[in-house]
């Protein structure tokens, strides 16, 4: 995977690789093969990034930002005052 990673052309500015590991997969008590994946409907707010442009990327639509907004109140006051390093839930 980490050579598939490399391959890509560092010119993508705004590419960013969110990679964690599940500590059950890990210790082998995952899923198939132990397999590794990030956790599920999550997403790391990266420098650069807006509610729109994270519902953009999960839902197709920018302006479902509302959906994300609304899952993620304990932490948020303002959809408009994400930070880099904000876990946030990205409902279905």
């Amino acid at each position: 995977m980490w050579d598939r990673i490399k391959a890509i052309d560092p010119a993508y500015a705004d590419l960013a690789a969110d990679i964690s590991v599940n500590p059950a997969a890990a210790a082998g008590q995952g899923g198939p093969a132990g397999g590794v994946s990030a956790p599920a409907g999550s997403y790391t707010v990266q420098k650069g990034d807006t509610l729109s442009k994270i519902s953009k990327q999960f839902y197709g639509d920018a302006n479902k930002y509302q959906k994300i907004f609304d899952a993620n109140r304990d932490q948020l006051k303002d959809p408009d005052k994400i930070q880099p390093g904000q876990v946030l839930r990205i409902p279905s």
